[in-house]
C-alpha cells in the first residue's frame, strides 16, 4: 500500500475506538445533532493577512460566521460543520481552514467565493491547527487519538502521523523559525515539544495545570501558557524546558496572546468575563478589560497593533481599543453597536481612537 496513502488511513481510524456520540439540540423546532465529542467547548477567531475578514466558530454551533471588517457586517453563514474546531488563514489570505472534529476533515474554503475547495481527512478529534510560513504544510492535532498528523496542502495526503500524545486539543503552535513544534496535552498537563524536520518528539515540559492556549515570542526563548486549574499564565523558559514563573490572572483563563510588538500578553479569562493585560517586561498585569462574554482563547490582533478582536460565545467579535483599554464595538449578526469614547492624549505609543 502507498505510504501516503497509508498513513492518512491511520488518521482517520486510529481514533474510531473512541467515538462516543454526544446528542445536543441546537434550538427549539430543529431536529439535535450528533457530536463526536461536543462535550469538549472551544471557540476560534481569525483574521485574515488584510485585516478584512474575520472567520469565527463556537463548537457549541454548527454554523461558521464570516464577518467583513471593513463594512462591520455579516458576509457569510458557512453550514455543514458539526463541531467546528479551529480557524487559520493561508498566508496569502486566498483561503482559510476549518477543523471539525466531529467530521473528523479540515476544510478549505476560498475567501473570495467562501466556496469550499478541499475537504482534508484528520480523522475524528481533529482539533487544533496550525500551518507553516509557507502554508505549504498543515499541523492537525488529535485529541481522540492522541496523534498530530502532518499533512501537505498541496496534495491533501499526510506525511507523517506522529504518535505520544495525551489529548492535544487546541493549543499548538511553531517556534519562530519553524524548527519545533509545541503540542499542548490536556491529559498531564504537559506541552509536548516536536523536531519538525525529523516528526519525532524531542522533549518536553510539565508542571502546568489545565493548560490553554499558548504562545512564543519572537525570539523563541519564551513561552505563554494559560492555566485555567490555577487562574495565572505561566511564564516558560522555552530553554531550560520549565516554568520559570506564574502570573495571576482573572477565573478560568484560556488566551495567552501575545502583542505584535510582543510587549504584552492578553489572558482570556471565561470566568470573569474579562481580559488580564499583562506587561511582558514587569511580568505582572497592568490592565483589566471587562464588558465580553465568556471569551476564551479567540484573541487576535491588527498588525499595528491598535485593536484587538474577542470573540464572544454567542459568536459576536468585541474589537477591543487598546490604547483606551476598553471594548469600543461588537460586531454580531445584526452589525456593529459601537460605544463612543473621548478623544484622549496619546498612551504606550498608541492614539485614542474617536468611533
Amino acid at each position: 500500500m502507498n505510504r501516503f496513502l497509508r498513513l492518512s488511513l491511520l488518521a482517520l481510524c486510529s481514533s474510531a475506538a473512541f467515538m462516543t456520540p454526544v446528542i445536543s439540540a441546537v434550538a427549539e423546532g430543529v431536529a439535535p445533532r450528533v457530536t463526536f465529542d461536543g462535550q469538549i467547548r472551544n471557540n476560534s477567531l481569525a483574521l485574515s493577512p488584510d485585516e478584512r475578514t474575520a472567520v469565527v466558530s463556537y463548537s457549541e454551533r454548527s454554523e461558521v460566521i464570516v464577518y467583513d471588517l471593513a463594512k462591520n457586517a455579516v458576509r457569510g453563514v458557512l453550514r455543514g460543520y458539526v463541531t467546528p474546531r479551529n480557524i487559520v488563514f493561508a498566508p496569502d489570505g486566498n483561503s482559510f481552514y476549518v477543523s471539525d472534529s466531529s467530521l473528523g476533515t479540515v476544510t478549505r474554503v476560498e475567501t473570495s467565493s467562501l466556496v469550499t475547495t478541499a475537504k482534508l481527512g484528520a480523522g475524528p478529534g481533529a482539533f487544533g491547527t496550525v500551518l507553516s510560513k509557507d502554508g505549504a504544510t498543515l499541523y492537525i492535532n488529535n485529541q481522540a487519538s492522541s496523534t498530530v498528523t502532518r499533512m501537505s496542502t498541496v496534495s491533501g495526503l499526510a506525511g507523517a502521523v506522529i504518535t505520544g500524545f495525551a489529548q492535544p486539543r487546541q493549543g499548538v503552535r511553531l517556534s519562530p523559525d519553524g524548527d519545533k513544534l509545541y503540542v499542548t496535552n490536556f491529559l498531564g498537563d504537559k506541552v509536548t515539544i516536536v523536531d519538525t524536520k525529523t516528526d519525532k518528539i524531542d522533549g518536553e515540559i510539565s508542571g502546568f495545570n489545565k493548560i490553554r492556549a499558548i504562545s512564543v515570542t519572537a525570539d523563541g526563548k519564551t513561552m505563554f501558557a494559560a492555566n485555567s486549574g490555577s487562574n495565572d499564565i505561566a511564564v516558560v523558559d522555552v530553554g531550560a524546558r520549565r516554568i520559570a514563573k506564574t502570573i495571576p490572572v482573572g477565573r478560568d483563563p484560556y488566551g495567552a496572546a501575545l502583542t505584535p510588538d510582543g510587549r504584552f500578553v492578553y489572558s482570556g479569562n471565561l470566568g470573569d468575563n474579562s481580559l488580564s493585560v499583562i506587561d511582558v517586561a514587569s511580568q505582572k498585569v497592568v490592565a483589566t478589560i471587562e464588558g465580553f462574554k465568556q471569551p476564551r482563547q479567540a484573541i487576535v490582533f491588527t498588525r499595528d497593533g491598535q485593536l484587538a478582536y474577542v470573540l464572544n460565545e454567542d459568536l459576536s467579535v468585541a474589537r477591543v481599543d487598546r490604547a483606551a483599554q476598553r471594548v469600543v464595538g461588537t460586531l454580531d449578526l445584526l452589525g456593529i453597536s459601537e460605544t463612543v469614547i473621548p478623544r484622549r492624549r496619546r498612551v504606550a505609543g498608541l492614539d485614542g481612537v474617536v468611533v
